[in-house]
């Protein structure tokens, strides 16, 4: 797959600027959360682990202050032509937002780029999949940036300048999980992560006799025209009404016992069933890297599954895409564990699945999904990758 996506990725590149010379090339992970939502802006764990399918990039410096863009994944808008002195926060409207974003960022924090670049993507992502195709960019744009122009920046640099980007030039107020997934990633491993300190351990994944399965709504969504920043709100909202009687910094820092002791200081019955949501996800996180661990694979996926009631329930994230894929995916003999993976309100789910039940569990709720949505749900059968790399210089 990766030798085929490099000679599609140069054949393009050289179709759209006339040729290769000194170009290099990059590939970035996109991401899927096994278990942690919405608690990555509240102070709790997520873990998430990078996937072997990701973006593809092509770069090279150029001689003058252009940036020249084009994405295989959007071949009808083009190439699109910007300039490193254009680069104005909330004014781009298409998927050049992000990589600009970076560009942008790394000149906050004294980056400055001294000439323009050409950049060609091609992501086997699926757009709008909620796998995070945006943070891939956004990491690949600053392996880019380091590579080519000798910037001082770790890995994890990488993920927080993506996340910066996203907020202050994209306007998205995300959390750090996407973008720390995809630079940090390691194969056969997900991360468990306190997005608290940024503190962060390696668990790797031995899924004894099963596959993770990515089942895709095809239902688009965005980030920012989402119920997101309304979510965010809401738990900031409650946190605040908690502060006033239990000293904490985040809803992450509380216990379910806790929670359960001072809950009554929320003063609204929906913020209440928000922040149990942040607070019992977050407990949940740690109980199953625990089990992960103790190689009860079997109590991963009961947490998973508590995971996606808690999110459609308690949250109202879902929605009926999602509800469907998960909720047919319960019904199938050798699923271990199911549940809506990414921001919600369509995107995808994640499950694991026995090896011998992959190929009924595709056709089952494939077939179910088709009868009751109205068109077809795509799937990938995926595995652990690592974070981002130069693949040929």
């Amino acid at each position: 797959m990766q030798e085929v996506m490099k000679e599609e990725v140069l054949r393009k590149f050289r179709q759209v600027f006339g040729d290769t010379e000194g170009v290099r090339l990059y590939f970035a992970p996109g991401r899927v959360n096994l278990i942690g939502e919405h608690t990555d802006y509240n102070g709790g764990h997520v873990f998430p682990c990078a996937l072997t399918i990701g973006t593809y990039g092509v770069a090279r410096k150029r001689q003058d202050r252009k940036l020249c863009f084009y994405s295989m994944n959007f071949d009808q808008l083009g190439l699109i032509e910007s300039s490193l002195d254009e680069l104005t926060p909330g004014g781009d409207q298409d998927w050049t937002a992000y990589p600009k974003g970076v560009i942008w960022a790394f000149a906050q924090r004294g980056m400055e780029l001294p000439c323009g670049l050409d950049l060609l993507l091609n992501g086997n992502i699926p757009n709008g999949s909620g796998l995070s195709s945006s943070a891939s960019v956004e990491v690949l744009t600053g392996t880019v940036l380091r590579d080519l122009f000798g910037f001082e920046v770790s890995n994890q640099d990488l993920a927080l300048i993506g996340q910066f980007s996203e907020n202050k030039y994209n306007l998205v107020n995300c959390g750090i999980m996407d973008q720390f997934a995809i630079a940090m990633g390691k194969k056969d491993s997900a991360i468990f992560l306190d997005t608290a300190d940024l503190s962060y351990e390696y668990a790797p994944i031995s899924l004894q006799g099963a596959k993770i399965v990515i089942s895709c709504s095809n239902k688009k969504r965005g980030l920012g025209d989402s119920k997101y920043n309304e979510r965010r709100s809401e738990c900031e909202t409650a946190l605040a009404e908690l502060q006033k009687v239990v000293d904490i910094r985040s809803l992450g820092e509380l216990t379910e016992e806790a929670f359960e002791t001072y809950k009554g200081a929320i003063r609204d019955e929906v913020r209440q069933r928000r922040a149990k949501h942040a607070v019992y996800e977050n407990q949940r996180t740690i109980q199953a890297v625990a089990a992960l661990r103790a190689g009860d694979l079997a109590e991963f996926g009961r947490l998973m599954n508590a995971s996606h009631v808690s999110l459609r329930d308690d949250y109202e994230v879902t929605g009926k895409e999602l509800d469907t894929l998960v909720e047919e995916a319960w019904k199938v003999p050798g699923v271990i564990g199911s549940r809506m993976t990414g921001a919600g309100f369509g995107g995808c789910s994640v499950s694991i699945v026995e090896d011998g039940a992959v190929d009924d569990f595709i056709r089952r709720v494939g077939e179910a999904y088709q009868e009751k949505i109205g068109y077809a749900a795509d799937f990938y059968v995926v595995e652990i990758g690592d974070g981002p790399v130069v693949l040929q210089a």
